[in-house]
């Protein structure tokens, strides 16, 4: 599965067969990725699955989701008014599926055309000021007239202020749970009238109820759908700052609202102007910094990650696992210093990292760098 993938056409059995192996435990959007390069689909992988599992060194065995579970919440989805949209389908946002390891299924309620706009994510603080929500609304609304979607959490705040000033122009929330569970509780109502009018969107299965782990997933997803961030208020080490931070690894722009400095809301927004995002003070400042990347609503050149060629070379043996494993420590490295390091070839020694993966024994981190989990 290269990434982008165009002109896919998923039959219900691929669709199932691709739900059942990216809900199965310790698979993520990039073993996914590896997992239907190397074996072509995701049946037959699913089929390989326990092998490879072992072979990174797992205790048991990853409990794989039958096909009555994935065709419950199949069923779930459709008497919700909801859909699952695989990586490059129509209906899946096109700046995301160039982000690094995105995700390869998204559940989608709602209008699928909001997602040919160009979009703008406006993120901030839950306990906002009165001048933030204002300041946030009004971009929202004045970005929306000139053609662009905005995406948000969902969240209290700067984010329902955001999704409130767009909701006749077109907005999309990201949600950190399943699409049955919205959160926060008392935007169940924005919730409707955003599936109405622009879409919802989450990665996670029906059911799933948010934690605080999941938020930081969320706000990837928000920053990877977007030209550039916008952040209206943000304490230090708030989530908003998460996001900026990702937009930034991502080659997004960010943009920042700047604040009275005794007031701790703006902390965060006047902190990320010093280390050089944007000054924003009307949304002319956000429209001139986008249009060389938008233009005429073309889509942009990001890099593609290319995934390695496993029908390069034959699979690692034990010698070969052992040179990759003693690579790897609880210090992140760059998996092209391993393959240095070793001198193995790159699809062995990604063949090595997918099965470590999967035993849940690997860790990965932003531009390409991975860690080891040591387990018991």
């Amino acid at each position: 599965m290269n990434s982008p993938v165009a002109g896919l056409h998923l039959s219900d059995r691929q669709r199932l067969n691709w739900l059942r192996l990216i809900r199965t435990p310790n698979v993520g959007p990039a073993s996914f990725r590896d997992l239907i390069n190397r074996f072509g689909s995701a049946e037959t992988a699913l089929e390989f699955l326990p092998e490879l599992t072992l072979s990174g060194g797992a205790n048991r065995l990853a409990k794989i989701p039958s096909i009555a579970e994935v065709e419950a919440e199949m069923e779930t989805a459709r008497r919700a008014g909801a859909r699952f949209v695989c990586i490059g389908e129509p209906d899946y946002p096109p700046l995301l599926k160039r982000m690094d390891h995105p995700p390869p299924v998204l559940a989608i309620k709602g209008v699928g055309a909001v997602f040919a706009l160009p979009t703008v994510a406006i993120v901030g603080a839950r306990n906002a000021s009165l001048g933030g929500i204002k300041m946030a609304r009004m971009l929202a609304a004045e970005l929306g007239r000139e053609g662009y979607a905005i995406v948000s959490g969902l969240a209290r705040g700067i984010d329902t202020a955001a999704h409130q000033g767009s909701l006749s122009t077109g907005t999309v929330a990201v949600l950190a749970g399943g699409l049955d569970h919205p959160y926060p509780p008392e935007n169940l109502g924005l919730f409707e009238e955003i599936t109405e009018r622009g879409a919802v969107v989450s990665e996670m299965p029906f059911g799933w109820q948010p934690r605080a782990q999941d938020f930081p997933r969320r706000n990837r997803l928000v920053a990877g759908m977007a030209f550039g961030l916008v952040v209206v208020e943000a304490a230090d080490r708030s989530g908003s700052l998460i996001s900026a931070r990702l937009a930034g690894e991502m080659g997004r722009l960010v943009f920042a609202v700047p604040g009275s400095p005794l007031d701790p809301r703006a902390r965060g927004t006047n902190g990320l102007i010093k280390d050089g995002a944007t000054l924003v003070t009307e949304t002319a400042d956000v429209l001139n910094a986008l249009m060389p990347l938008v233009g005429g609503h073309a889509t942009p050149t990001l890099p593609v990650e290319e995934p390695p060629d496993f029908s390069a070379t034959p699979p690692p043996g034990d010698s070969e696992r052992e040179r990759v494993v003693e690579t790897l420590g609880q210090t992140p490295v760059n998996i092209d210093e391993i393959i240095r390091h070793t001198g193995l070839h790159p699809a062995q020694v990604a063949m090595v990292l997918l099965e470590l993966d999967l035993a849940g024994r690997l860790e990965r981190h932003a531009g390409g760098s991975v860690s080891l989990i040591f387990i018991d």
